[in-house]
Formats: structure tokens, sequence, C-alpha cells
């Protein structure tokens, strides 16, 4: 059937188009049936809505991207014709029942989602599936290589390529931008792409724009990286593994991340990037992603494995993650944090000691000894400074930043402690709340600082930490959240006090007696 083309500013996760409901019929298609609508030499298959008021008969309307995609003009006629619905719904189905798929029915799933031909009721019943039945090695490896053969692949002029990954789950993780400068200035190309904040306070990529563009194409990243040695980009505008942008918008509100989905995530962004040596850092600690070491070290077995399989070299370190790393959340507030240690700040320490020893991994995948030591001279000697100057430079920075240049939100409010003892807990999924309740990341200054971390000494009436935002409304709401909930723990010496019993008295049941051990500070 010939139809108008008509736009509608509307965005939907799969292609989608809108029907009057008399040539629905008469086109034979139903509501979420599929069409395919072709132009010129583009065609988009696309779920159907029906209506008898927003698009009259005769006219097709086409949503947001797909128009985009098939790029006619306004009114002009174009083809609509109905279509079966895609192969890869009998192939999530088997997953479904807990099979093994082949290659060529893994190829068919992912292009199919990369495609935009599969409905949000269908990724969701694939993304279930994998969190349910999981995947094996070689399963997984043939997802990677399909996400990576769906989108562009970037190619360098220098080689090896190194890269760096952490899974994230812990606030305050910004070595990102102390770790690509170090090994840049160890002459090591290091060419980073990172994400922004999907539920965490902010991704690398939001805490690198306060400073510098990380918005630009596979050839700009190129050139930056050969040029500088490394670059701190938003992998989100380039075309890498296309499929995997699409799951996870499915994936953030059921709140889950598959096992086999992670790690071909991970991999395949790294695959399309060139990396031939990979190093991940895997934090494990109540309120990340990964919670035991056993399964940590199941993740790091699988992350080996894999990076044998796809012809890249990993190493992974399980990192504590109990607490942030650092005192900083949100996007300036790290970026100032991770300024001033390159600016020879000595703290904090676990941001230094965390970053030398990632970069150190990186350096020695590339043969240079001792690695971490090599990693902290770079640092101490302001080598690290320099390259991260001259990578903020290269992506439309200042190329003589400073951390005094940085702003942070300037409407504040200290949290303060209620009694006096020593930190004994730090509720991670609460700082992050409230950083993002005050507007990180989208407001840049928004966010956390922290005062006290786990075994420092708090008196009555001590600041714990401080709420930044941009704005007052933002603030108060994130006031209002801290009332109610307790993100930092403070517990004194004396853990219980019982009354006094005399003699006389008969206890005759005690349910949780209290041990005889006590602990001298």
């Amino acid at each position: 059937m010939q139809l108008k083309a008509k736009y509608i500013d509307m965005e939907t996760a799969e292609y989608t188009c809108v029907l009057h409901v008399d040539d629905a019929r008469e086109m034979g298609v139903r509501e979420q049936d599929r069409v395919r609508i072709k132009h010129d030499r583009s065609s988009v298959v696309a779920l159907v809505h029906t209506t008898d008021t927003i698009v009259q008969q005769g006219e097709v309307g086409i949503l947001g991207r797909a128009y985009a995609r098939l790029g006619p003009d306004k009114d002009e006629v174009i083809d609509v014709v109905a279509t079966t619905r895609p192969a890869a719904v009998e192939f999530i189905k088997k997953k479904m029942a807990g099979k093994e798929l082949s290659t060529a029915e893994i190829r068919t799933i992912v292009s199919d989602i990369a495609d935009h031909t599969l409905s949000n009721i269908e990724l969701t019943a694939y993304v279930t599936s994998l969190e349910i039945n999981g995947m094996n090695i070689r399963e997984t490896a043939d997802l990677t290589m399909a996400m990576v053969e769906t989108g562009e692949v970037i190619e360098f002029d220098r080689s090896p390529v190194f890269d760096f990954h952490s899974i994230g789950g812990c606030p305050g993780n910004k070595i990102t931008l102390i770790v690509v400068p170090i090994v840049a200035a160890a002459g090591l190309l290091i060419p980073k792409t990172s994400s922004r904040a999907i539920s965490s306070a902010c991704g690398t990529a939001d805490i690198v724009e306060v400073f510098a563009d990380v918005d630009f194409d596979s050839n700009k990243l190129r050139s930056i990286s050969e040029s500088t040695g490394g670059a701190l980009a938003w992998g989100g505008s380039m075309n890498l593994a296309p499929a995997d942008d699409v799951i996870i918008r499915v994936e953030y509100p059921l709140g889950i991340d598959p096992h086999a989905q992670l790690l071909a995530s991970v991999m395949s962004k790294k695959k399309a990037v060139g990396a031939d040596f990979l190093a991940i850092d895997i934090p494990v600690g109540e309120g990340t992603k990964v919670k035991t070491m056993e399964k940590a070290q199941a993740f790091a077995k699988d992350f080996v494995e894999l990076g044998e399989l796809l012809n890249i070299h990993v190493e992974v370190a399980i990192t504590y993650g109990d607490q942030p790393v650092g005192r900083a959340i949100g996007p300036a507030l790290e970026s100032r944090e991770a300024i001033r240690i390159l600016e020879g700040v000595p703290h904090p320490s676990s941001v230094i000691e965390k970053a030398a020893g990632m970069a150190g991994m990186v350096l020695e995948m590339g043969g240079i000894p001792n690695g971490e030591a090599r990693a902290r001279e770079l640092l101490a000697s302001g080598k690290a400074l320099d390259k991260f100057r001259e990578i903020v430079g290269a992506q439309g920075g200042n190329p003589d930043i400073t951390s005094e240049d940085i702003k942070v939100g300037e409407f504040t409010y200290d949290v303060l402690s209620k009694t006096c003892g020593y930190v004994n807990g730090i509720r991670n999924r609460d700082l992050v709340r409230l950083a993002r309740t005050a507007g990180s990341p989208k407001d840049k200054g928004a966010g956390v600082l922290l005062h006290k971390k786990k075994g420092n000494r708090v008196n009555t009436g001590e600041p714990l930490f401080t709420i930044y935002a941009d704005n007052k409304a933002k603030l108060d709401r994130a006031i209002n959240l801290s009332r109610s909930l307790s993100p930092i723990a403070v517990e004194g010496m004396i853990l219980a006090k019982l009354p006094y019993v005399s003699k006389s008295t008969v206890i005759e049941r005690t349910f949780c007696p209290v041990p005889s051990t006590h602990q001298e500070e």
C-alpha cells in the first residue's frame, strides 16, 4: 500500500508507525503487528499502532528515529507492506526453554535488536531468559562478536591497544581520569570510551563532560588517541555495539543485568575499539553489582576465558567496594578531586592507591616492569598531569585546566552526626540516591562530599557529609530525603548497656546472651 509519510515527534525503543484503522484493516494488520516501510533504498520494520484521529486514511505516521532513518519528505508517498514477526522471536522462546543457541541464532537475535525490529515485550523476554537460564561461555563469545559485527569497528594505526574498565557499582570511582593519563604518559595507547550514568550518581563520561567534550565520532577518537596516546570519550556517541544500548533500556526498569549480557556488553565495546590488552576492575561489597568474593572470582574467570576466545589478553583486579572510592560523589566534585590528585595532593589515599594499582596492571601488560611503582612515579613527577591536560586540550577543553577551575554546586547542606563514636558502615546506595536527588548527573555541580569514612572518629554535631546542588529546590528535596536515610552509621565503643540485676532476681530465660569478650581502644 502506498501512503503519505507523516512525521510524529515521539520516540519509542523500537521502530513504530501509526496507521489509520481503515488502512490497517485493508492491509490485514492489527495492533503490535509489523509492517515494512520502504523509501528509496532504505527500509525499516515497524510495530503498528492504529488510530482514527492521529493520522488520516491514506497517511502513515512514523515516529522519530524511524522517520530519520527513512528520510522522506513531508507527505511523500512511500510503500508500506505487511510483514511477519522477526525470526529472532522463535530463538528467544528457545532460550526461554533453557536450550543452547547456535551461533546463527544468536546473530539473528542481535541483528534484530540492532535494527529495532523487536518490541519491548520481546526484548524483555530475551533479557529475562538470559537472567534465568544464562549462556555458556561459547554462547557468550558468539553474543559478544554479534554485537561487535552490528556496529562500527575502529582500527588504529598504532598497536597494541590497551584498555581499562570498571564494571561499576561503587560510587566515587573516578580513577579513569587518573589511569588514562598515567598509561598514556608511559607511551602506551589507551583510547578509553566510557558510559554515562544509568542508575549511578554519574558515569565517567558525565564527569569528563564537566571540563571537556566527550561526544565525538570514531574518526575524532582515533585522531585524539593517536596524537596524545589517550582519550576520555563517551562510547554512546559512536556506533559501537549498538544492540547493547537497546538492551540496556530494557534492563534498567527491570533492575536486572544478566551475567552473560554484562560480559558481552563490556567485551563487545572493547573488541570494537581494537583492544589487545584489557584490565578490569570488579568492586566487591554490599551495595555494588558484585556482593561476594566468590561471585567476583567467577566473574574474573569468565572475563579471562572470554578474552581468550576474543583474542584479548584480560587481567582482573577484585577491589574493595564497601564504601565510596575517595570522598567526592557527583560530576564536578569527582573531577575536582581527580585533578587535585593529578596536581600532587596526596589524598584521598584510596583513589591514589586504586588508580596506581590499576594503571600499574596496564603498564605491566605493556612490558613495563614494576607497574604500580612506575605509575606512582608518573603521577608524582607531574607527567600524568601534563598528559591529562594534553588530552583535555585535544578534546576541546582548557589545556591549562586546574582543580580551581571546577565549579561545584552553589547550594550546600551539612548533614551532622547525632552521636559520637566511629563510622562502622556506609550505605553506597543511599549516597547515590542523595546525589541523584540533588540533581546528579544532569546537574554537574550536584553530589555528595564525604567528611567521614569507615573507621573515622566522629563527635556529636560534626558533619558527616555535605550535599551539593545547583538549585535550591533540588537541595531541599535531597535534605528531606537525608532525614529518612542513614547512609553513614556511627556507633560508640559501648554497644549495649544492661540494667543492674540484684542477686535475688531470677532470670528464667535469656534469648540473646551478651558475649563476655570486649574490645579495647
